[in-house]
């Protein structure tokens, strides 16, 4: 008979007013039910329940908005947006899910597999010019199509992860 180990998850669940930058980069079950104010960066799964207000940023893998937020909002993975989100800001997610009710005031544009230079500059939010210093010489993980460069979403989130961004 073999015996799965069973992996303790990581799960934080925040009922506070906080504010600052938050980055967690190991995966994490993150929660937030209260006030924040700042930037969120996270690994794993994001859930602002339907008593938060977030005013800032979010980068996640897989977030799920139930509450309100004031920023811009980056879903790697999957964004859902439950019927009593409210969302003033662009919102940038690979796959996404709006149940009816749910308020979006701003714009969606969606992430795509392989970025462009002018893409990949907008998504680390860097300049153009050091994306192409950084292709150039072979410091950025993408490939050559033609004149063009194209960067694979997932390997460039592993760079970013790996601390090598600007190396």
């Amino acid at each position: 008979m073999a015996f799965k180990k069973k992996v303790e998850e990581k799960i934080l669940d925040i009922d506070a007013s906080m504010q600052g930058t938050l980055t967690f980069k190991d995966p994490v079950n993150l929660r937030i039910n209260g006030k924040f104010d700042g930037n969120l960066e996270t690994r794993g799964n994001l859930t602002i329940g339907s008593t938060a207000v977030v005013s800032g940023d979010l980068i996640g893998d897989n977030i799920v908005i139930g509450g309100r937020i004031k920023g811009k909002v980056i879903a790697k993975e999957r964004l859902t947006l439950l019927p009593t989100a409210v969302i003033d800001g662009d919102i940038y997610p690979a796959r996404l899910n709006i149940a009816e009710g749910a308020v979006l005031e701003g714009r969606c544009s969606m992430l795509h597999d392989f970025l462009n230079a002018g893409e990949l500059a907008e998504y680390l939010e860097v300049d153009l010019n050091s994306i192409m210093e950084w292709a150039n010489a072979g410091k950025v993980p993408g490939h050559k199509e033609g004149s063009d460069w194209k960067f694979e979403r997932k390997a460039i989130d592993s760079w970013v992860a790996s601390g090598k961004i600007g190396k």
